[in-house]
């Protein structure tokens, strides 16, 4: 018996089936593009992206063999939505979360709503990426579009509907689309009434693991699943891998580092309080039961190493390509071990929280004719670690305790980015066994749903192990208290100038 966890991601899906032990016996990964119609505007082909899943589920059901799957759940990227017709068929890309298309509604909701009530009714902080307001823009722009519309789905209704099953969505995922009433759990009359949105074309609010229904018989032969196949609610992808990470209690953090650098501890309680509101903090529902989540992150993350990689590592590039190595082992191998004198604002793209400030952009001082590479290279990745100190440090001030980390992602390979993290921080963070979070979170939610899991927090704890934990060294944080200092003036003392060209 095998369970079954969907990840569709931004640029990407990933299908992983879990054994009873929580370990891995199947994997697929299939890539689609994004569109980029124009100056702002990102989309993706949710044919496409379905294309890629239903390719992905064959593939993984092809190596499972005698071993079918019993049940499944979705992992979702957030905010991006689809236009659905009355036959299932897509009426225009899905706009992605960044698209920019939303922010012109942003001044309508000050005005009817404001943004401290937008706030306390959703958990979310008023900005244009909201799904309501890319609905708005079809209904503004593409009339025939909004019109014909019979669903607004985001990716994992979106996906749950193409397996037969009637839309339903996670209250996590819910709590992306500035649509939802964290409080209430429920689509809010205020804001839909406001926005013109028939709440009968949204997809049904569920608690994440809750039985959805059976995959649809005709889809199930197509896959050559002879047993029935549960689908269950999944999540929004930062509580699933929150929740495939085994942070389910209060004052544990998952930090996962890939593109994106996102920090997510889990709440207790919903914290709304002003401190979250003023500095861009949402607080929305958890994958795992009675549980909140908040997130904190940084766009510029682990691409900046990525970065480095492609325009100064060639070296590293053919000899790892050569002997098979990890070319990221090979560009971290000599960093020093001590603090660097060099500050790095990852400030590459848009900074994320607590700013949203999608002028600035990367600074590095304290560079000298004697810095050798390798202290740049470590400098890198101490500037990503000093943003999320800041941002663990605004958490902090609105009552939000993070006492451990819990590292997933491709950063959490290096064992050098962890013991920086750990240093600089002053926190253990704990490196696991697991290698998927967001696709096991959505598998153990389809197997709760399937079997009816009581002690749920019990088969997490079990599954969930911790590998290695990275303890900060004393004299070095004692060090990085001191740059970090200086780090915090980089921002706010560049941010009125260089950015916005003024002299």
């Amino acid at each position: 018996m095998s369970y079954l966890g969907i990840d569709v991601g931004t640029t990407g899906c990933k299908v992983v089936a879990f054994d009873e032990e929580g370990k891995i016996v199947a994997l697929s990964y299939r890539e689609y593009p994004l569109y980029y119609p124009q100056a702002g505007w990102i989309e993706l082909d949710a044919e496409e992206v379905y294309q890629a899943v239903e390719d992905s589920l064959g593939e993984v059901t092809q190596k499972l063999r005698h071993d079918p799957p019993c049940s499944l759940a979705i992992s979702s990227q957030g905010e991006a939505v689809v236009p659905v017709g009355e036959k299932g068929e897509c009426l225009a890309r899905s706009i992605v979360t960044f698209d920019q298309r939303g922010d012109e509604f942003v001044p309508f909701w000050e005005e009817k709503i404001g943004r401290k009530r937008f706030f306390e009714l959703t958990g979310t902080s008023l900005s244009g990426i909201g799904t309501v307001n890319k609905i708005l823009w079809w209904k503004k722009y593409k009339q025939e579009v909004f019109e014909k519309a019979r669903y607004f789905l985001c990716f994992e209704d979106f996906i749950v509907h193409r397996l037969g099953v009637e839309p339903a969505i996670s209250f996590s995922l819910a709590g992306r689309t500035m649509m939802f009433e964290v409080k209430k759990e429920k689509w809010s009359e205020e804001i839909l009434s406001l926005a013109g949105i028939d709440p009968a074309r949204l997809a049904r609010p569920l608690p994440s693991g809750e039985v959805v229904g059976e995959v649809a018989s005709s889809f199930a032969q197509k896959m050559g699943w002879k047993e029935k196949v549960i689908v269950a609610t999944g999540g929004h992808d930062q509580p699933c891998g929150a929740l495939g990470s085994g942070v389910i209690k209060p004052a544990l953090a998952m930090d996962a580092t890939g593109t994106v650098e996102c920090i997510a501890p889990a709440l207790g309680e919903l914290v709304l309080s002003p401190v979250m509101e003023e500095n861009n903090l949402c607080c929305y529902h958890h994958a795992f039961p009675s549980l909140y989540l908040t997130m904190v992150y940084n766009f510029t993350g682990g691409a900046l190493l990525r970065w480095f990689r492609d325009n100064f590592a060639q070296k590293e590039k053919e000899i790892a390509e050569r002997e098979n190595c990890d070319v990221y082992d090979l560009i971290l191998a000599r960093i020093p071990s001590q603090p660097t004198n060099i500050w790095v604002l990852p400030h590459f793209t848009t900074t994320g929280t607590p700013y949203f400030d999608t002028q600035s952009a990367g600074v590095i001082v304290g560079l000298k004719l004697e810095t050798s590479r390798e202290e740049f290279i470590k400098a890198l990745l101490e500037g990503v670690s000093y943003e999320m100190k800041f941002n663990l440090e605004l958490l902090s001030q609105a009552g939000v305790k993070v006492e451990r980390l819990r590292a997933v992602g491709g950063g959490a390979k290096s064992p050098a980015w962890l013991q920086i993290k750990a240093d600089v921080y002053g926190l253990p963070v704990e490196a696991l066994s697991v290698t998927e979070a967001a696709s096991l979170g959505a598998a153990l939610l389809g197997r709760r749903a399937k079997e009816g899991i009581e002690d749920f927090a019990g088969l997490i704890n079990k599954l969930v192990k911790v590998r290695e934990v990275y303890e900060p060294d004393k004299e070095r944080n004692a060090l990085y208290e001191e740059r970090f200092e200086v780090y915090k003036r980089i921002y706010p003392a560049l941010k009125n100038h260089i950015w916005k060209g003024e002299k």
